[in-house]
């Protein structure tokens, strides 16, 4: 189960970002088919290189196992944003998102 996960979640997160296996395997710094190789189910990444893979994706690895996120990579830029703000401008971003939801 958890095998099947892994892959298709690295191919549904690389697709969402538009790089083919070759190019995402060539940026980590592998072989050609090394992506190939785990979205294929031939193999797994070694936990190192998960944490590389999240990385890549710009996403933690709770992230990249919580598929319910459609856009994780949204989620940690905006959270990263939103640290950076003082308390008051934080209230006023979760107002904002209050009132969107309300829609």
């Amino acid at each position: 189960m958890y095998r099947k996960f892994v892959r298709d979640r690295i191919t549904q997160l690389r697709m969402k970002k538009g790089v083919s296996e070759y190019q995402m395997s060539y940026d980590l710094g592998h072989s050609r088919g090394y992506i190939y190789n785990i979205s294929s189910g031939k193999s797994l990444p070694p936990l190192t290189e998960l944490f590389a893979i999240c990385d890549y994706f710009g996403i933690t690895p709770s992230e990249f196992f919580d598929d319910a996120v459609k856009n994780p990579e949204i989620i940690q830029k905006a959270v990263e944003g939103i640290n950076k703000l003082d308390d008051s401008d934080q209230l006023i971003i979760l107002e904002l998102i209050e009132r969107l939801l309300k829609k």
